[in-house]
């Protein structure tokens, strides 16, 4: 079952697909519910969601912090691409 478009709530963001224009995350804080929503969306329809707790963020951000160091650490410098 798809969801309809919701407005965004004012604690989040989107990202587009960085190959697919037509599909997002949404990442949106629901504080008086104590979860953080991770939905995905392709166009203006909701095909997933994932509700996180709050204390289970700062793994993530690591973990997406650590993956953003190993692609920067592979990538040549400009003085070892020349």
């Amino acid at each position: 079952m798809h969801q309809a478009v919701v407005p965004l709530p004012s604690s989040g963001d989107v990202f587009v697909d960085a190959r697919h224009p037509d599909k997002g995350l949404r990442v949106s804080w629901h504080h008086d519910a104590g979860v953080v929503v991770v939905s995905l969306w392709r166009g203006h329809t909701c095909i997933g969601t994932m509700q996180l707790a709050p204390d289970e963020v700062p793994r993530l951000i690591a973990a997406l912090a650590d993956g953003l160091a190993l692609s920067n650490a592979s990538r040549p410098t400009p003085e070892q691409a020349s």
